[in-house]
């Protein structure tokens, strides 16, 4: 995100404010008790339970112990986990201080279409009768066949600019907004954390009233060590809206900035005075091995190897194309270069992006990209950020990227192809057409922008008329960094008709209130 400037539930984080007076690992008031960490007994899952990447058959489930432990996955297809016939028990990993006593457990061979219960059990490794109290979550898989209907939602930014978990507003009450939707799965566009913004107990907000977060030690600082970065994604967890969400929805995730620092780059030598870490290639290190600790993602392995862009197959009406615009882009310039083979995706993830798009063929081809295509968002006052850059004549600097990318599937007649993303943290909706554009040689298609999830409101940023984006609807404060408790916070919402294949966009503000919506037809290269 282009906007602004990251901790957990650790042994001496404390909740500052009216209500808690004690700083002795109190319980944070908000919408009900969160974990303590380390208490006697039996090892215990205070931080939930997630489930990511699912499929017609498989998933990944997710979990933290507050000690070493082996975790246990049973599965049913009932919540009372009575039908013997049904339940199935999943070996998963020791959980141990090298993945910070996270880990994740492959689940495969389950019904399509179907409502799966769990329970994640967390044994003792050395008495495996001692065991914990099971946490348990739900999810349903994707269907197999093309008459069932398929909704998700997507969003992004997370406890951006200072605007923490605040125990008045009922914390991250936008998630309970979102689970009563009852989505197949949920989409984070990045920002799942913002480590270079910290929390701090109290902000003053314009009209004299009072913002007070929940803070934790780690989040009292920019996130420099690994285990800041691991601090900075407890956080978040520390909210029983997101963890109730969390049992209920699965979730594909991708990252961008703001999980290393604004604006970052491979390569890039900060220039900041918190930091006394300023290379961003040792940030961003450290900062995706804790994200692959604190999300399961099927491309990722708990150590950060592995990669984040993918394709997650959501049975055939619906493919998911995770992109990663982080980690492979060149530095941030002017960007008016008249070539430029990396772009933002560099040439392999492009290749790879190709193909699977002209591999697929599901009904509708959702492009996650964690950056928008034609806003122009700046880094400073001459260099940009995401593709865009202002000109609106012929494809410049990354630009010419993403012309490869859409002649490609014009000439390959990738038919289906919708664009979503987050970052500018408003929302909007933006038609793309040859007629309109210096570029010509692509099929028309639609970009929704949607977000934040808790993060300040910005004024929206200008469009680049090279792709002849056409702004359809819009709305964003008019001033920078405006609070959640003064603006609306926003997520979005696709819904795939099983019956005629329609697919429908709904922007949607915090409580529910749909602001936007469009319907799209099936079986189109451009629309």
């Amino acid at each position: 995100m282009a906007q602004g400037s990251g901790g957990g539930w650790g042994r001496r984080a404390v909740l500052r404010g009216a209500a808690a007076g004690s700083a002795a690992l109190a319980l944070p008031a908000v919408a009900g008790a969160a974990p303590a960490l380390a208490r006697g007994g039996r090892p215990s899952a205070d931080w939930g339970v997630q489930v990511g990447d699912v499929t017609t058959s498989s998933g990944l489930v997710w979990v933290r112990s507050d000690r070493p432990a082996r975790m246990v996955v049973q599965t049913a297809a009932t919540e009372s986990f009575r039908a013997a016939k049904t339940t199935r028990t999943w070996h998963g990993p020791l959980l141990g201080a090298g993945t910070d006593f996270t880990g994740v457990t492959p689940l495969h061979g389950l019904p399509a279409g179907e409502q799966v219960h769990y329970r994640v059990l967390l044994a003792d490794p050395d008495d495996p009768r001692r065991t914990g109290e099971p946490v348990t979550g739900t999810f349903r898989t994707a269907p197999e066949g093309r008459h069932a209907d398929v909704r998700f939602l997507w969003s992004g930014d997370l406890a951006g600019q200072g605007w923490g978990i605040n125990p008045d507003r009922g914390g991250y009450r936008v998630y309970e907004d979102m689970r009563r939707r009852n989505p197949d799965f949920f989409l984070c566009s990045g920002d799942n954390i913002y480590a270079d913004n910290p929390i701090t107990e109290r902000v003053t907000l314009p009209d004299g009233r009072i913002w007070r977060n929940v803070t934790t030690e780690e989040k009292a600082k920019v996130a420099e060590t690994l285990q800041e970065f691991r601090g900075a994604f407890r956080y978040n967890l520390l909210d029983e809206n997101l963890r109730r969400f969390n049992a209920q929805v699965p979730t594909i995730t991708q990252w961008d900035d703001h999980e290393v620092h604004n604006n970052w780059y491979p390569g890039q030598l900060l220039d900041d005075d918190r930091y006394a870490e300023k290379r961003t290639d040792v940030l961003s290190a450290r900062s995706l091995r804790a994200f692959a600790e604190y999300f399961p993602i099927r491309t990722l392995r708990p150590d950060g190897t592995g990669r984040v862009y993918r394709v997650v197959h959501h049975g055939p009406l619906l493919d998911v194309f995770v992109l990663d615009m982080r980690r492979y882009r060149n530095a941030n310039s002017p960007d008016r270069q008249t070539d430029d083979p990396q772009g933002i995706l560099g040439a392999e993830q492009l290749r790879w992006l190709k193909r699977e798009l002209s591999r697929s063929r599901a009904v509708w081809k959702v492009i996650a990209s964690d950056m928008p295509l034609g806003l122009v968002v700046p880094d400073g006052r001459t260099n940009f950020e995401a593709v865009a850059q202002g000109d609106p004549g012929a494809p410049l600097g990354r630009e010419l990227q993403l012309a490869e990318l859409l002649r490609h599937i014009k000439h390959a007649r990738v038919t289906g192809t919708v664009w979503i993303t987050a970052d500018v943290h408003y929302t909007s909706a933006q038609h793309y057409a040859p007629e309109r554009a210096a570029f010509q040689d692509f099929a028309p298609f639609w970009e929704f922008v949607s977000g934040p999830l808790n993060a300040g409101g910005f004024q929206a940023v200008k469009l680049d008329g090279t792709f002849g984006p056409e702004q359809a609807f819009l709305k964003a404060p008019d001033r920078a960094n405006v609070s959640p408790a003064e603006s609306p916070q926003y997520f979005g919402e696709i819904d795939i008709d099983g019956g005629s294949g329609e697919l429908t966009v709904r922007l949607r503000q915090e409580g529910g209130d749909v602001l936007f919506s469009k319907v799209l037809q099936p079986g189109r290269v451009g629309q």
